[in-house]
């Protein structure tokens, strides 16, 4: 059965919508850039690393390479040790390398603007993909990451057991406006109150009141 249709899910969509706005107002991205070819590289070196040590880390990266010419010709050996905070970072230089080349060769230097060119790119899978289009294109995309993932289905708004299904639900209950600030609303959220070890289903203000719905 899709999520939407399962019982009281509309209900708990709505208040969660309403919550999250009434909470976070005004909401921007997390990850500092001036280009969307600096948010793509930030987003590569997100993965299974704070945004706040990806911020430290990219603020000397792209005072050396800000462009994707700059990068592709700086030494693999100093952008490893730029990135070196990071985690999986001799995986994630060459991921940059790549992309940083294939933008240069294929997209005459500019980051593409649709999925299944970006997603061609070294390291870029569809989150990836979806945050920049969202984020920077303004196209509508609910990208899931692991804050999405889990509170979707801690919220009972999904039952999806693949990153794809979650999305194919979120997307299904709200409207696609709203689409891209739900997915910063949730993170947010994640991070201060409804955290994987923080709460546990039970204790905070989003959780108490979907028990009753």
């Amino acid at each position: 059965m899709p999520a939407a249709e399962l019982p009281g899910v509309r209900a708990r969509a709505v208040f969660v919508e309403h919550f999250l706005f009434e909470r976070f107002p005004m909401i921007g991205g997390f990850l500092d850039h001036r280009t969307p070819f600096q948010l793509l590289v930030a987003v590569v070196l997100s993965a299974r690393c704070t945004d706040r040590q990806v911020n430290r880390v990219t603020e000397q990266l792209f005072a050396e390479a800000h462009t994707a010419e700059q990068l592709a010709n700086l030494p693999l050996e100093r952008l490893e040790e730029l990135i070196h905070s990071v985690g999986f970072f001799r995986q994630k230089a060459r991921a940059l390398k790549g992309l940083a080349n294939k933008i240069i060769v294929a997209f005459s230097g500019a980051v593409p603007c649709n999925f299944p060119d970006l997603e061609s790119l070294p390291g870029v899978g569809h989150k990836t993909a979806s945050v920049l289009l969202g984020q920077w294109a303004g196209i509508p995309t609910f990208p899931v990451d692991t804050h999405v993932w889990r509170l979707a289905r801690r919220w009972r708004l999904s039952e999806g057991r693949t990153v794809a299904a979650v999305e194919r639900d979120l997307k299904n209950l709200f409207l696609p406006a709203r689409w891209m600030g739900l997915h910063l609303r949730m993170i947010a959220y994640g991070r201060s109150d409804c955290g994987a070890r923080r709460c546990d289903g039970t204790k905070c203000d989003i959780c108490r009141q979907l028990k009753r719905l």
